[in-house]
C-alpha cells in the first residue's frame, strides 16, 4: 500500500502543501463537541441551524462513517487524545470529581507529541480526564489550560485557569461564550509560532444551557439554542483565523466525543450515549484545510477518534508516541487520495467488556454489558448478558443494524473473532479476563456446520 508521502504527491494540492511546509509546519485546531449525534448539523441531515458547520462541509470534508472509541465521556476522550483505546490506559470509565484515577503520564497527548516541534498547545473547555493536579492538560503537554476539569452535570463545576479556580460554581449559561473569547484571544497572539488548539465544548451535554443572547432563537427549543450558540463559536473561530492571516494554514476539525444522550439525534442509527449500536458511536466528523483538502468532499470509508493522532503526527512530521498507536493515518481519505484505507478490525469497548468489531461493512456484536438508562430495570438485578451467539451487520445494506445476517456469513463472523483475538493479546490482562468471561458464557458457531463451540479466549497480554 503507498505511503501518506506518495499519496500526497498524487494529489493536486501536494504543491500548495509542498511549497508551505519547508516555512511552517500547519496549524491545528481540534473542536470537540459533547454528546452531539450524528444526525444533529445539519449537513448531516438535521433542521437545526448549524450554518457553520455546513460551512466546513462545503469547504472541506465530511465523514459518514467515523466512530469514537467508547460510547461514554472520559474513555473517548483519552482516545481522541492519544490515538489509543482507553482500555489500555485504565480510563475505560467515566471519570468523576475527586477521582484518584486519571489519564496516566506515560500517556503521549497530541499536545505532548507536538510540544517538541514547536507548537504551542493551548486547551480550552471540558477536560475530563482526571481533575486532581498531575492528571491536568499543563501536566500533559498543554502550554495553558482555560476551562472546567469535569463533566458540566457534576456539582460544583469549577472554572479553572491551569489549577488555579477562577469560579466555583461557575454560571454554566456563559461557558461557550467565554471558552470562544479565550479562543479568540489565543488566537490572535499566535501568528509567529505553529500551534496546537484543543477547544473541547461543554455543549450540547444536559442539563441544557445557553446564554439570554441564544434563547430562543432556533426555533428548535433550548437543545436547538444550544447547538446553534456552540454553531456560533466555531463561526468566530474560522473569522479569527482569516482575521489574523491564518486560515491557509491551519486545519479545523470538528467532531463530537460520542453519540446524543437523552436529547440530540443519531439520525437514522440505532442507539444513543452508552451504547454500542452505531448512533452510540458513530458521530460527526469534518475537516477543513484550504489548498490540501478539497471543497464538499464526502468519504465513506471508516474512520475513528483512534486515528486523530497517528494523521496530525503523520501532518506535521512528529514522530509517533513510544506505546503502541492503535489508530492510523487517515490523510489520504481527508485529502480525496482514497476513499477508504484497508485496516484492521476497529474494536468497540464498554469498560473493560469488548462489545462489537467494525471491519469495513461489517459490525460484529458480541455482548451488551452496555445498558441505557432510559431502560427498564433488568431481570435479577443484571443488565444484559453477553450474546450467546455473535450477532453480524452488514452497516451498508443495513445501517439501522436491524437483520442479523451471522447464519448467512459465518466465514465473515469467524474472520472477525479471529481478529478480535489476535488484537486483544496485546491489551491489559483486565480486558483479557474480561474477554475470556464474555467467551464462558457465548457461544460461537463454526462455519463449517460443525457442532457450536465456546469462544476460544486470547492468552494473557500486556498493556
Amino acid at each position: 500500500m503507498p505511503g501518506r508521502r506518495d499519496l500526497l504527491k498524487a494529489t493536486p494540492f501536494a504543491s500548495l502543501w509542498s511549497s508551505r511546509s519547508a516555512d511552517r509546519p500547519p496549524n491545528v485546531i481540534l473542536m470537540i463537541a459533547d454528546d452531539l449525534g450524528h444526525g444533529d448539523p445539519g449537513c448531516y441531515g438535521s433542521t437545526l441551524l448549524t450554518p457553520n458547520l455546513d460551512t466546513l462541509a462545503t469547504e472541506g470534508v465530511k465523514f459518514n462513517h467515523y466512530v469514537s472509541a467508547n460510547p461514554v465521556c472520559s474513555p473517548s476522550r483519552a482516545s481522541v487524545l492519544t490515538g489509543r483505546y482507553p482500555t489500555r490506559m485504565g480510563v475505560d470509565r467515566v471519570l468523576f470529581p475527586n477521582d484518584a484515577v486519571g489519564l496516566p503520564q506515560t500517556e503521549t497527548t497530541i499536545a505532548r507529541m507536538l510540544k517538541p516541534m514547536g507548537y504551542r498547545t493551548q486547551c480550552i473547555g471540558k477536560w475530563h480526564l482526571g481533575d486532581q493536579p498531575q492528571f491536568m492538560p499543563i501536566n500533559h503537554g498543554f502550554d495553558d489550560f482555560y476551562g472546567v476539569p469535569y463533566s458540566g452535570d457534576m456539582y460544583p463545576l469549577p472554572l479553572m485557569h491551569n489549577l488555579d479556580v477562577l469560579e466555583r460554581p461557575t454560571r454554566t449559561i456563559y461557558l461557550t461564550r467565554k471558552f470562544t473569547e479565550q479562543a479568540v484571544q489565543f488566537l490572535s497572539t499566535v501568528r509567529n509560532s505553529p500551534f496546537f488548539l484543543y477547544m473541547a465544548y461543554t455543549a450540547p451535554h444536559i442539563p441544557l444551557w445557553v446564554n439570554e443572547d441564544w434563547r430562543g432563537k432556533s426555533l428548535h427549543g433550548l437543545y436547538g439554542d444550544t447547538v446553534a450558540e456552540m454553531d456560533w463559536s466555531v463561526g468566530q473561530v474560522l473569522q479569527t483565523l482569516k482575521a489574523n492571516g491564518l486560515d491557509n494554514n491551519t486545519m479545523v476539525i470538528f467532531t463530537s466525543d460520542h453519540g446524543p444522550w437523552y436529547q440530540g439525534s443519531p439520525g437514522e442509527l440505532k442507539g444513543r450515549k452508552g451504547e454500542t449500536w452505531e448512533g452510540g458511536v458513530r458521530v460527526p466528523f469534518l475537516a477543513r484545510f484550504p489548498g490540501h483538502i478539497p471543497a464538499g468532499l464526502t468519504v465513506n470509508g471508516t474512520a475513528s477518534a483512534l486515528d486523530l493522532l497517528p494523521t496530525i503526527a503523520g501532518l506535521t512530521s512528529a514522530p509517533l508516541p513510544g506505546l503502541p498507536v492503535d489508530g492510523i493515518d487517515i490523510w489520504s481519505m481527508m485529502s480525496g487520495a482514497q476513499d477508504a484505507i484497508d485496516r484492521d478490525a476497529i474494536l468497540y469497548f464498554d469498560n473493560n467488556h469488548l462489545q462489537c468489531i467494525r471491519f469495513g461493512r461489517w459490525k460484529l456484536h458480541v455482548a451488551r454489558y452496555n445498558s441505557p438508562p432510559w431502560g427498564p430495570e433488568p431481570v435479577g438485578g443484571r443488565w444484559n448478558l453477553p450474546l450467546m451467539k455473535p450477532e453480524l451487520y452488514d452497516l451498508t445494506a443495513d445501517p439501522t443494524e436491524s437483520s442479523n445476517v451471522a447464519c448467512d456469513n459465518p466465514k465473515v463472523v469467524s474472520d472477525m473473532l479471529a481478529r478480535a483475538k489476535d488484537l486483544l493479546n496485546s491489551f491489559p490482562n483486565s480486558v483479557v479476563n474480561d474477554w475470556r468471561d464474555t467467551n464462558a458464557l457465548s457461544v460461537v458457531e463454526t462455519p463449517d456446520g460443525a457442532p457450536p463451540v465456546k469462544g476460544d479466549p486470547p492468552s494473557q497480554g500486556n498493556a
